[in-house]
């Protein structure tokens, strides 16, 4: 039904059965529109209908509402579980928050590979001061399953610690959400540098 329509040779049903046959639903679900475009007979129109009807389904299956204010790392689970664990690359994503620890804006700055992504200081930053945040907490995904944080994980929070302090804007967290559960740096105690 969300196909639509088969291909010259290849009915829907056909193509559907394909489709599953070379894949599971699960990992059907975690294809991003570009990636399942490319196979033979779907295309662009027919992939962003599979991965609409996906997406409503993850949201239908979360637990209520999204918070509005984040007070601990479980309200950023709820927030964005549903919609970034099932990725199959690393995305990191700033939440901006005003003073009462209210989400003023979600920012999607980078997308990545299974096993990094890399982080500009700068366009975090860049975006965090246009929406005048005074404070921040940064998600990201482990496509692995497994939420420990990795050395270049906890440097990269040092640095944007360090950039925050010199521009007033408060890092709150950094969290990494995986199928297999959460890490918060800061209820780790690895959130600030050791001191000297």
């Amino acid at each position: 039904m969300l196909l639509g329509t088969g291909i010259r040779g290849e009915g829907v049903e056909a193509l559907a059965v394909r489709l599953l046959s070379t894949r599971s639903l699960a990992d059907l679900s975690r294809l991003e529109v570009d990636a399942l475009a490319s196979v033979h007979g779907v295309g662009r129109a027919k992939a962003a209908r599979v991965v609409a009807a996906f997406e409503l389904g993850r949201r239908a299956l979360s637990p209520g509402p999204a918070p509005t204010r984040i007070r601990s790392a479980d309200d950023v689970d709820r927030l964005l579980r549903a919609r970034l664990v099932h990725h199959e690359v690393e995305h990191f994503i700033a939440l901006s928050l005003d003073a009462r620890h209210r989400v003023v804006a979600e920012h999607w700055l980078a997308k990545g590979t299974m096993t990094s992504c890399a982080v500009s200081v700068a366009d975090v930053f860049r975006a965090l001061v246009r929406v005048a945040a005074p404070s921040v907490i940064f998600v990201h995904n482990h496509p692995s399953g497994d939420a420990a944080p990795s050395a270049d994980d906890i440097t990269l929070t040092h640095r944007l610690i360090a950039a925050g302090e010199l521009l007033g804007i408060r890092v709150l967290d950094h969290i990494i959400l995986a199928r297999d559960g959460r890490t918060s740096l800061d209820e780790s105690g690895m959130l600030r540098p050791p001191r000297a």
